[in-house]
C-alpha cells in the first residue's frame, strides 16, 4: 500500500462560498467522489486543523485544507520547454507576464502546454499548496486574458499572499477596450457574481447565491462605438471583470463567451461603424490585460509593484482607433 498522503490546499479567494466536497474533487480528480465522501467521513479532512465531516460546508477565503489519505499514484504533470516572460523572481516568488492563450494549470482537456508545466521546467521549486496540478499557483486569468500572476515558490510565501488576498491586499489593475460608453467616467460595479443558471460552464450576475463581487472602473480614453477603461478588482471573482461589464452592456471587446464578439450597429454613423468592425477584426480574444500588481513582499518585507505593458494585438487595436480620430 502507498504510504498516507497529505494534501494540502489554500483556498482561493474566488473559490469562497463554494461546496466542499465540490471543491475537493476539482482539487484532487484522481479520486472520485465516493473516496472523497468516504474522507469526509473517516476525519481524512481538516479544515484549519479541524477534521470536517459535512460534504456541504462551504468554504471560505484562504482556509487551509488538508485531505489524508492512501491515494491511487496521480497523473504525472511534466515540465515543459515552454517560454516565459518572467517580469520577476527571487527565492521566494515569481511574476510572469501571460501570454494569450496559455493555460495557468493542467485541467480536462488542457493537461500539458500549461503555465505550470513551464514553470516546472523552469524552476521546480514551487509551492506544493495547490497540489501536483497547481502548485504554486496564488491566482490565476483566463486563458485568454494577458497579464501579470504572482506564483509562490515556497508554502511560507503562498500563504501569506492568497491571506493578503482574501484581506484584499493585494493591488490588481486591468486595463480593456468595451462597446459603448461607460455611464460615469469613474464609478463601481457592485453585482454578485455566481455559476450561470443557463449555462454552467460561464459566470453571471446572480441576485439569489451569488458571492458578492465588486469592481471600480475609470476612463482612459473613449473612441465611439469603443471606450479605453481601466478597472481594480475590489474582489477576486471567476470571470468578474467579463462578467460585470457584460452586466451594465459594455461587453469587453472580443469576449467570445460574454457578447463581445457581436457588434450592435444601429443606428451609428458610418465613421463609427467601420471604426468598430476594424477593431472586432484585429483582436481574437476579449481585450483585457491585467496590466498592474502589487503586494507584500512576505520575505523581503516590503510592497512591491509591477507593470506590465499591452500586448500587441490590444495595442494594434488602440492605434488604430486613435489614429482614425
Amino acid at each position: 500500500m502507498n504510504e498516507p498522503r497529505v494534501y494540502t490546499f489554500i483556498v482561493d479567494e474566488e473559490e469562497s462560498g463554494e461546496r466542499l466536497d465540490s471543491w475537493l474533487a476539482g482539487r484532487v480528480p484522481e479520486l472520485s467522489r465516493s473516496r472523497i465522501q468516504k474522507a469526509l467521513k473517516g476525519g481524512e479532512v481538516l479544515i484549519d486543523g479541524i477534521p470536517v465531516g459535512k460534504s456541504s460546508r462551504r468554504l471560505r477565503g484562504a482556509e487551509s485544507v488538508e485531505l489524508r489519505f492512501n491515494p491511487p499514484k496521480p497523473t504525472e504533470v511534466l515540465p515543459e520547454d515552454i517560454p516565459l516572460d518572467i517580469i520577476y523572481e527571487d527565492k521566494g516568488l515569481l511574476v510572469i507576464n501571460k501570454a494569450a492563450g496559455m493555460v495557468v494549470h493542467p485541467a480536462p482537456g488542457n493537461e500539458t502546454g500549461t503555465m505550470v508545466n513551464a514553470l516546472l521546467a523552469h524552476c521546480g521549486d514551487l509551492s506544493g499548496i495547490g497540489g501536483y496540478l497547481r502548485p504554486g499557483i496564488v491566482h490565476r486569468l483566463d486563458a485568454q486574458t494577458t497579464g501579470l500572476l504572482v506564483v509562490a515558490k515556497s508554502d511560507e510565501v503562498h500563504i501569506a499572499l492568497s491571506r493578503q488576498l482574501m484581506e484584499r491586499a493585494v493591488t490588481r489593475i486591468y486595463k480593456a477596450i468595451v462597446w459603448g460608453a461607460m455611464p460615469l467616467e469613474e464609478g463601481e460595479i457592485d453585482a454578485p457574481v455566481g455559476r450561470s443558471r443557463s449555462d454552467r460552464k460561464k459566470m453571471a450576475v446572480v441576485r439569489d447565491g451569488g458571492r458578492d463581487a465588486v469592481t471600480y472602473y475609470s476612463v482612459v480614453d473613449t473612441f465611439p462605438p469603443l471606450q479605453y477603461i481601466r478597472l481594480k478588482l475590489g474582489t477576486g471573482r471567476t470571470h468578474q471583470i467579463r462578467v460585470h461589464l457584460t452586466h451594465v452592456g459594455h461587453p469587453v471587446l472580443g469576449d467570445p463567451d460574454y457578447g463581445g464578439r457581436k457588434f450592435r450597429k444601429g443606428n451609428l454613423p458610418k465613421e463609427e461603424v467601420d471604426r468598430g468592425a476594424k477593431a472586432l477584426s484585429l483582436i481574437e480574444r476579449q481585450a483585457l490585460h491585467a496590466g498592474e500588481l502589487s503586494f507584500f513582499h512576505p520575505l523581503l518585507e516590503k510592497v512591491m509593484t509591477f507593470e506590465a505593458p499591452l500586448p500587441d494585438d490590444f495595442q494594434v487595436v488602440l492605434d488604430m482607433c486613435a489614429g482614425g480620430r
